[in-house]
């Protein structure tokens, strides 16, 4: 049976404001390594990288792995940003409960509510990608060819239900499979990347591969600013995701130090990862548009599975390696599904506890030690969406949902940069340890990174801008692309469900639960 674990604090909460309560959540189930796990397995590496590097290349040509190096830079410092503030105030709501002390209620919900939205969008493209994934690695080229198809839908939601009840049963369950996903990811993507690269030493990678250029890593041979940011934006979301490890922190060893250190980790691992990638592959294939080119538009969705036979060759061992590559970004969208449900549902967990959601989503399972009615909700709306999505616009809105998120990412990500300036302001002139890592550093990502979201929702206006568009259905009937409608349209959502919260809980919008100020003592080591 399903209890409420929290529901004394719950009920405590009324006497003001306070620091967070015990949530019943399972402590110290996370180690280290196992934080880290999830923040590198969240970004899902193999599959951003995979459908996102052609586009890069072909917007930016060899620049590409100066992009990927770049785009890192913005991550990281709002990497510190999380570091800092999570030793001060280890709350599962992360972003939620950060931005509410910084700037009050309202900023802090939608700030809650744009990682929800987040998570939701991309559930669906993940679901989806595991599907045909697994068809495909199989030999059912017919059906795993089709994402929209009836069976890809039905595996997909199948993979989402299996992985919320996962997540359900305990986070040192989910961690143990993430390791093994992760490793699967993690090696396939070294032995690919150092295949190519030796191939391109002996030249025997073909005519149109090329010799890595420390000229591949200058940003100014870029032909223009807006070609530049638009690559970036491409490149800047790839990395979303390492910041689960601190929506977990609640279940870390060392609950004020491990979420922060892994994320910085998890960051620096994944930008070597894309470096290697990124930097192996435009070695191996060039930047053409043509056969087997980074550039060609035909590959645009997975390079992987255009290279593979021309990395691994057609030998025995070559068709294992390839089947490899499959498996790889199979098990990159089926990691990614699962950590992308254990943010969600702690974030809906701490509002719930909070009282900035309905009482039901801060309920905790006695036994399983994790979110409830927040974890079931959001597999379930997950796959609802998923269905409705496949079905809507031949499926291309599951195209739209994932550039859609660059908005709320770029939202959220930005609002905890600033709030750690913000709430640390008072502390920043102490040394230059505490200058850089609590003011300069995070909130000069902050503002990229909102800069990044404001540029997305204003680009995306466009109805050529993305797979869809919609056709206002008043005068002017402007049509309107896809990707602002659910980007800007789900945060706008975000709006009037608050609203709803707020009749229903006022004493959270009222001021009454989140201080405004980070909990005393702060911890003064920024290291």
């Amino acid at each position: 049976m399903i209890e409420n674990v929290t529901g004394a604090n719950v009920a405590s909460r009324a006497s003001g404001p306070a620091a967070p309560p015990a949530k019943g959540l399972a402590r110290n189930a996370l180690t280290l390594t196992s934080s880290v796990v999830i923040g590198v397995a969240s970004a899902g590496p193999a599959y951003s990288i995979a459908a996102t590097l052609g586009l890069v290349v072909a917007a930016v040509g060899l620049q590409a792995p100066a992009i990927a190096l770049l785009a890192f830079v913005p991550i990281l410092f709002a990497a510190f940003g999380y570091q800092q503030l999570n030793k001060a105030d280890p709350d599962c709501g992360t972003t939620f409960v950060w931005a509410t002390r910084a700037f009050g209620p309202t900023w802090g919900w939608m700030s809650g509510w744009a990682i929800v939205v987040a998570d939701v969008l991309v559930m669906a493209s993940m679901a989806q990608v595991a599907g045909q994934y697994t068809f495909l690695l199989f030999g059912a080229d017919g059906i795993g060819d089709d994402p929209t198809h009836v069976a890809v839908l039905a595996l997909g939601v199948a993979f989402m239900l299996v992985m919320t009840w996962l997540c359900f049963r305990g986070i040192e369950l989910s961690a143990r499979i993430q390791s093994v996903l992760l490793t699967v990811e993690f090696v396939a993507l070294v032995v690919f990347a150092v295949v190519a690269l030796v191939r391109v030493w002996l030249g025997t990678a073909g005519e149109a591969a090329l010799s890595p250029q420390w000229s591949w890593f200058n940003p100014f041979e870029i032909g223009s600013f807006s070609t530049f940011v638009n690559a970036m934006l491409l490149m800047v979301f790839i990395y979303w995701g390492w910041d689960s490890v601190v929506s977990v922190n609640e279940e870390t060893v060392d609950e004020r130090r491990t979420p922060g250190r892994s994320a910085i980790i998890s960051t620096v691992v994944l930008v070597s990862l894309y470096v290697l990638v990124t930097v192996a592959a435009q070695s191996f294939a060039g930047v053409s548009e043509d056969g087997n080119g980074l550039a060609n538009p035909e590959h645009f969705d997975d390079f992987f599975a255009a290279l593979g036979t021309a990395v691994f060759g057609e030998g025995a061992l070559g068709q294992v390696l390839v089947h490899v590559l499959l498996l790889m970004i199979l098990t990159s969208a089926i990691a990614s599904t699962q950590t992308t449900i254990l943010p969600t549902a702690r974030t809906t967990l701490s509002m719930g506890v909070f009282r900035a959601l309905p009482a039901a989503f801060a309920n905790v399972h006695p036994r399983f030690r994790t979110p409830t009615v927040s974890t079931l909700a959001m597999g379930g709306v997950s796959a609802l969406i998923y269905i409705v999505f496949n079905f809507l616009a031949a499926g291309d809105l599951i195209y739209d949902s994932v550039a859609a998120i660059g908005i709320a990412v770029g939202f959220y990500y930005g609002m905890t940069g600033i709030a750690c300036t913000w709430l640390y302001r008072r502390t920043l002139r102490e040394n230059a340890q505490t200058w850089w890592l609590r003011g300069a550093l995070p909130l000069t990502g902050g503002l990229m990174l909102l800069f990044a979201a404001g540029w997305t929702a204003v680009t995306s206006f466009d109805p050529e801008y993305g797979e869809t568009y919609w056709t206002l259905p008043f005068a002017p009937h402007w049509q309107v692309g896809g990707v602002f409608v659910l980007g800007v349209g789900s945060m706008l959502l975000g709006y009037p469900l608050m609203w709803w919260c707020r009749r229903r809980e006022p004493a959270f919008f009222d001021g009454e639960v989140v201080e405004r100020r980070l909990p005393e003592p702060a911890d003064a080591d920024v290291s």
